[in-house]
């Protein structure tokens, strides 16, 4: 199983208080990640020696939660400051080739028996800032796009889309809202937060504290301001490093 994660990883960090619950990624410059223990699994309900996951900084899975893999080609990547609830299943594989006569995967019963081939999803993807409400199963091939929310219980079939921001719920899954208004989303996008350092984000952690569905103007002054921040933090970085 090839985990990865963000190039200043610094291990499992064994002595966490989370421990007992899950493998507690540290990070050189700050924050973790949580992977709870028998996260990932095959149709066997073993630890599959195949596949490939990627998380981000600051992101974590609920405790009960399930990745299920059943071949080398699947994966499933998660990105930065992403939340997933208790009891959450992520389904990457499971299909049957339902154009043949049978459903049946005959290979498994030995006697020479063949079935033809699984056909596969595409890779599985939460971006950043995710929020996943609890016992969500998500199907194969599936995209949740940046600021998104899922409602609890919910499902999202197969080759799901999701727009940014977008709130979902259901099964299958529907939008239900966007969380801001398409100014105030367009500017969280541009701004892309999730890629900055924690200690840029604690230096301006104020701005994070502001409701932006309370007065749209206000919060996109709020939003340009903090655009101006990222710029000069990068300006003086790319400086120091030349």
């Amino acid at each position: 199983m090839d985990v990865t994660t963000e190039p200043d990883c610094i291990g499992v960090i064994d002595n966490h208080p989370w421990s007992a619950h899950f493998q507690v990624i540290g990070y050189r410059n700050g924050g973790h990640s949580c992977l709870p223990h028998r996260l990932f699994r095959t149709w066997l309900d073993e630890h599959p020696g195949f596949g490939t996951f990627h998380i981000g900084r600051c992101s974590g899975l609920g405790i009960g939660s399930v990745v299920k893999y059943d071949s080398s080609r699947q994966c499933m990547r998660v990105g930065r400051f992403s939340s997933v609830g208790l009891n959450c299943h992520f389904m990457l594989n499971g299909q049957h080739d339902v154009g043949t006569i049978s459903t049946c995967m005959f290979s498994v019963f030995g006697m020479g028996l063949r079935n033809a081939a699984p056909p596969q999803y595409g890779d599985s993807i939460l971006k950043s800032d995710v929020w996943i409400g609890d016992e969500v199963m998500m199907l194969g091939g599936g995209v949740v796009e940046n600021g998104c929310i899922i409602g609890a219980r919910s499902l999202l079939p197969p080759n799901f889309r999701s727009e940014p921001y977008g709130v979902y719920a259901g099964a299958p899954a529907r939008m239900l809202k966007f969380r801001f208004s398409e100014e105030v989303r367009e500017k969280l996008l541009d701004l892309a937060w999730w890629d900055m350092p924690l200690s840029w984000i604690r230096d301006n952690n104020d701005f994070f504290l502001i409701d932006l569905t309370a007065d749209e103007e206000k919060s996109l002054e709020a939003l340009a301001q903090l655009k101006e921040r990222k710029l000069a933090f990068s300006c003086a970085n790319a400086l120091a490093a030349s």
